[in-house]
């Protein structure tokens, strides 16, 4: 389990395994952890290790912009959670929520509709599976050379 702080010596957010679990907060020098399943109070860092079976990394929260809105190299528009890439069809994919079962494809894609081609950026994957596409792509510059290539068709 990782703690990541978000306030110095006072709350961080617990994640197993890359999964949000809780949080933790430090008042009157007792630790209080929520969880879905309730709240509890603990008077030291070594009695919540004990209560969770498991021993706690405690680490400093790192925000890197470029890094939290990518997923496999690609571009999104928010912040991605359970970011996962499908190899069968090659596309990088995330949801938008820790628990929305929504996917969303990064990139900039193609997407060609009845009245033609459009550009799109983080398209649904329910569309890009329902539509001819073209994508990912890395960039917007490579995204418009490619539908002015379909367009002069």
């Amino acid at each position: 389990m990782i703690a990541k702080e978000i306030l110095k010596n006072k709350f961080w957010i617990v994640e197993d395994q890359g999964v949000k679990f809780g949080t933790i907060s430090l008042n009157d020098e007792q630790y209080i952890l929520n969880t879905p399943t309730g709240t509890k109070f603990y008077h030291n860092e070594t009695s919540l290790n004990n209560a969770l079976d498991k021993k706690i990394s405690w680490s400093d929260l790192e925000i890197t912009e470029t890094s939290s809105k990518e997923v496999h190299g690609y571009k999104t528009n928010c912040t991605p959670f359970n970011p996962m890439f499908d190899v069968k069809q090659k596309l990088p994919l995330f949801t938008k929520s820790d628990k929305s079962k929504s996917l969303y494809c990064a990139g900039y894609y193609i997407i060609q509709f009845d009245k033609g081609w459009v550009k799109s950026f983080c398209p649904k994957l329910i569309t890009v599976e329902r539509y001819t596409t073209k994508g990912p792509f890395r960039s917007e510059i490579e995204m418009r050379q490619e539908l002015s290539r379909v367009n002069s068709k």
